[in-house]
């Protein structure tokens, strides 16, 4: 089996995201979308419900697996779930630096390659930040989000 790892803090998840995990599923037998927590940053969603709008939003689709990563190096954690490839959206030339840089040290620690999958130009301006700061001045972000996602930044 094929098996991939597209990790992610997703607070919140955007239509980007979405779309390079669904191109990812096209390519991979199995995508594990894995939720990661940095516990010095600041969340605007615990992580439950960051699973949860993952799960709600990929639920049509087979072959995706969400679950939370835990601690660690997400090279250890792509060796432990028998995972051969981390899967990478990339925005910009600038998004491409920083993760080239961390896509060789995975390779050397455990094997893992990362596909960088650039995004689709629709999607090039989102960032979880932006949404975030838009929905919360009152800006509509029904355009850049899932619904499980809208639902949540509304009720806000």
């Amino acid at each position: 089996m094929r098996r991939a790892v597209c990790p992610g803090s997703f607070d919140p998840l955007h239509n980007g995201h979405c779309e390079v995990i669904a191109r990812a599923a096209g390519l991979f037998d199995e995508v594990i979308v894995a939720v990661s927590t940095n516990y010095s940053k600041k969340y605007h969603f615990p992580l439950e419900e960051r699973l949860a709008m993952v799960r709600e939003t990929f639920a049509f689709l087979g072959g995706i697996v969400v679950e939370p990563m835990g601690q660690g190096l997400l090279a250890e954690y792509c060796r432990q779930r028998g995972a051969g490839a981390i899967v990478k959206g990339l925005r910009s030339a600038a998004d491409f630096e920083y993760e080239s840089a961390m896509a060789t040290m995975n390779r050397q620690l455990t094997g893992v390659e990362t596909i960088f999958i650039p995004a689709e130009a629709r999607y090039i301006h989102l960032s979880s930040s932006m949404i975030k700061e838009v929905a919360g001045l009152g800006g509509d972000v029904s355009e850049a989000v899932p619904r499980a996602v809208l639902k949540r930044l509304v009720k806000d």
